[in-house]
């Protein structure tokens, strides 16, 4: 067992600190402030013995990535993008509501453009990101009614 103790007590320097029952070790080191000293004592019977255990290192095995590589992968995949279908059954307002809804970070003004732009051209670009970010808000799109795609991002504009 290890304990350190430093408080700010006015004592003086010729003050000792008596060592506990079964300490093996005891030394005491005054601190720049006279007012303070630190005791440390070291136990060396009893479970652990003032040892450090050993710590553990996760090793990844085989086809299990470590959440490290997780986010580098996921910064260097492919973007693509997920694409808005024109519709006649939606109201424009709703479709702005969903987009600010579904996608992160997603203003009034970009859900705006981003409605009319597919109402006027029968397509829009809502977000361009990694493969499972562009499925998830996809679904998510398609389960708020909305007609979406994804495809990738690599070609073109």
């Amino acid at each position: 067992m290890e304990t350190a103790i430093c408080g700010r007590v006015a004592l003086s320097p010729n003050h000792v600190f008596p060592p506990k029952p079964g300490d093996k070790q005891s030394f005491q080191k005054q601190c720049t402030n006279r007012s303070v000293f630190k005791t440390i004592s070291a136990m060396g019977s009893g479970k652990g013995g003032g040892l450090l255990e050993k710590p553990t290192i996760e090793k990844t095995t085989p086809g299990r990535e470590s959440e490290f590589d997780l986010r580098k992968s996921r910064k260097m995949a492919p973007p693509y993008r997920v694409m808005l279908h024109n519709d006649n059954f939606n109201k424009r307002e709703y479709v702005v509501q969903v987009l600010m809804k579904v996608i992160p970070g997603m203003t009034l003004d970009n859900a705006v453009n981003i409605m009319q732009e597919a109402h006027y051209n029968g397509l829009s670009v809502v977000i361009i990101c990694a493969q499972i970010d562009a499925e998830e808000h996809c679904m998510q799109l398609r389960g708020n009614g909305l007609l979406s795609s994804v495809e990738p991002a690599s070609g073109g504009c």
